[in-house]
């Protein structure tokens, strides 16, 4: 009889185990999204931060190549290099002095890389949590079978 208990406290711990490692599971595949997210964003504003960078030696003037998608692109005069159009959320954007939209970059850059750290800090607890759990579910399995707890 006290076997029997054994064993159904140790399938109980195998279901509440196996929902946790569905849970974590998900967790896991949110972050890994998250961080892909993060880091196309990051991508986007050093390419950003690099124009930024160019445009301190160039001209009014100058001829530039500007993307326009599908690896194409069209020739461009820039009008003026001091003063940069910067996007500030909402769909609104503002006229900015170069040193400006530098900075507005750069603090941009910063915030998204200490929430690329946290994410990446979240998903190594979420994957050790996991790794824990399926060692200790495989446990539970063995023992199950073996008829023993």
């Amino acid at each position: 009889m006290a076997n029997m208990a054994n064993r159904s406290t140790a399938e109980e711990e195998l279901n509440r185990l196996s929902i946790e490692m569905r849970f974590l599971e998900q967790t896991a595949e949110t972050l890994q999204q998250r961080i892909g997210m993060i880091n196309a964003a990051i991508n986007d504003l050093n390419y950003a931060n690099m124009t930024l960078e160019g445009m301190e030696t160039e001209k009014d003037d100058a001829e530039l190549l500007v993307p326009i998608g599908g690896s194409s692109y069209i020739k461009v005069k820039l009008a003026n290099t001091g003063k940069v159009i910067v996007g500030m959320g909402a769909g609104v954007s503002v006229e900015k002095t170069l040193p400006e939209a530098k900075a507005i970059v750069k603090e941009r850059l910063d915030d998204l890389e200490k929430t690329m750290m946290s994410a990446q800090q979240q998903f190594a607890q979420v994957a050790q949590r996991i790794n824990a759990g399926r060692s200790r579910l495989e446990s539970l399995l063995a023992k199950v079978r073996e008829g023993t707890t």
